[in-house]
């Protein structure tokens, strides 16, 4: 087991990861219904995507001894409705390593491009990504 997952009432969630004790709160948006006091189950999944992204990238980055921290990506999400449902994730990059070859961007760009959360999501979400590099 990954995670036990306890619903707190007030459409708040308390999610607690097992092996480290980490805990998420979570709280309906105030669109629909909730407070928007924590992340709501739709935006973890679009952070997911992010850090996902990056983290995939950090892992090669250190094979290439370049290193990727202060990198910080800007997320935004738009909901569609009927039925409600994240119908677009907008992703911007701005990288922090300055003076990275062409090359060595891309190949970065393209890990991040097929990271295992990208690789889950329906294909009818659209994802755009933009990467700023230094």
């Amino acid at each position: 087991m990954t995670a036990t997952v306890v619903y707190k009432g007030e459409l708040r969630c308390e999610c607690t990861h097992l092996q480290s004790g980490t805990v998420i709160g979570t709280d309906a948006p105030t669109d629909n219904r909730g407070k928007g006091e924590q992340f709501s189950p739709t935006d973890l999944l679009c952070i997911s995507l992010s850090t996902c992204m990056i983290t995939t990238m950090g892992i090669r980055a250190a094979d290439m001894q370049v290193d990727l921290s202060d990198t910080k990506i800007d997320v935004t999400k738009h909901m569609l409705s009927d039925p409600r449902r994240i119908g677009k994730i907008e992703l911007v990059a701005h990288m922090s390593p300055v003076g990275l070859d062409e090359k060595d961007q891309k190949i970065l760009q393209i890990i991040g491009d097929n990271c295992p959360v990208i690789k889950s999501l329906h294909p009818d979400l659209k994802v755009e990504i933009e990467y700023k590099w230094k």
